[in-house]
This record gives structure tokens, C-alpha cells and sequence, in this order.
């Protein structure tokens, strides 16, 4: 069972901000959702589960773009045909 202490901690591992309010519903749907796999945990495979593999990616096909001047044509500050970017520290 997850307490309360331990959603405020994976909250702020997540970088998610739960307030005092939420935090009483949020370890509630928690602890609900670690039944259900308790519940999967009770079955039974009698069969082991093979699936083909399968390739969803389709084959890349060169197609035109535009070109270097158009892609610069809406730059606020080209150079040596590049677009400029601020610098970031």
C-alpha cells in the first residue's frame, strides 16, 4: 500500500505539484491502480504468449524540400547560409 508520504515523493520526483488537497485522492487512484496489478499478478498463463515480430516503420523515400534560400527566406539574421540562433550558456 503506498502512503501518502511516498505519492508527495514521486510527485516531486516527477516534478509535479500536488497540493494538500489532491494528495488524499492521488494516493487513492495509486493504491487503485497497484490492485489491479495485484489482480494480474492471480492469473494464470498456461501458454506462453508469442507474437511475430513486425516492422511498423515504413522505408524512408526521398522526396523534394525546399531549398536553402527559401528555408532562409524567413530568418530575421542569415549567416554564411545558416540560421543564426541565440547563443545559449
Amino acid at each position: 500500500m503506498v502512503k501518502e508520504e511516498d505519492v508527495m515523493h514521486i510527485a516531486e520526483l516527477a516534478d509535479i505539484g500536488i497540493s494538500a488537497g489532491e494528495l488524499k485522492k492521488f494516493t487513492e487512484q495509486f493504491n487503485a491502480i497497484l490492485e489491479y496489478f495485484d489482480i494480474l499478478d492471480t492469473l494464470e498463463i498456461k501458454e506462453k504468449l508469442e507474437r511475430p515480430l513486425v516492422n511498423v516503420f515504413r522505408e524512408d523515400e526521398v522526396i523534394e524540400s525546399i531549398t536553402q534560400e527559401e528555408a532562409l527566406r524567413n530568418t530575421h539574421n542569415p549567416e554564411d547560409g545558416y540560421i543564426r540562433a541565440p547563443k545559449v550558456v
